[in-house]
């Protein structure tokens, strides 16, 4: 899986670098063996926020004005959530994400985590709870949820100030690392793609489901 999002982010228009950064000697052999950019870090991290700081700190990586974040568990993700998570930062957020319409099925699944913007794109929560919360059973039918899609773009010093705080109350509770920059107050850009996407993998059974439809997303691109 880990190995199929790195050739997903080799097809990024314009990546200068793809690296994967990890704990696990496992992945280590196994990407290295692919012939992927692999870099160990530290065991200690409590996010994935965490183990891509320190990867940009080590002298051989320094030097980009942006830095990407992609989640392992995303092999399915669009390339349009990258490009447009990157948009957000040129376009003055200190960080870009994406998400993509959820299927109101879902709303109330904590897997699928849902984000809410402002008027300007700007996140203003995600939670695994359902946001928005629709108080009349009669206006659901009208009503919208966004899932959001695992990748992050930093500015470089934005990633370190972000890395450099403890983990915040909310990030705790929600288990949901971007809330520990949105709760210090850093904006976060969200580009919002105009079709569902493929969520990440969290089970067994998902991998299942995944590795049947794989073949035929991978002949797509």
């Amino acid at each position: 899986m880990i190995a199929r999002v790195y050739q997903r982010a080799l097809q990024v228009p314009g990546s200068p670098r793809v690296v994967v950064a990890t704990d696990s000697e496992e992945i280590v052999e196994l990407l290295t063996l692919s012939g992927a950019e692999v870099v160990m870090t530290s065991p200690h991290h409590p996010s994935g926020t965490d183990r891509v700081a320190e990867v940009a700190r080590m002298p051989a990586y320094r030097g980009h004005d942006v830095i990407v974040n992609l989640q392992g568990d995303e092999p399915f993700l669009p390339l349009a959530a990258v490009t447009g998570a990157i948009a957000r930062v040129a376009g003055g957020d200190q960080i870009g994400t994406a998400a993509a319409p959820l299927d109101p099925e879902l709303r109330d699944d904590p897997a699928h985590v849902k984000v809410v913007s402002d008027s300007a794109g700007r996140a203003l929560y995600f939670s695994r709870a359902a946001i928005p919360a629709v108080r009349e059973p009669d206006e659901l039918a009208a009503a919208l949820w966004w899932r959001h899609i695992g990748v992050y773009a930093y500015r470089a010093e934005v990633l370190q100030q972000v890395a450099a705080l403890p983990p915040s109350p909310l990030e705790q509770l929600e288990r949901l690392e971007q809330l520990r920059a949105l709760q210090a107050g850093f904006t976060i850009g969200v580009c919002c793609l105009d079709h569902p996407a493929w969520p990440g993998i969290d089970t067994p059974e998902e991998l299942a489901i995944a590795n049947v439809r794989w073949p035929d997303f991978a002949e797509a691109c």
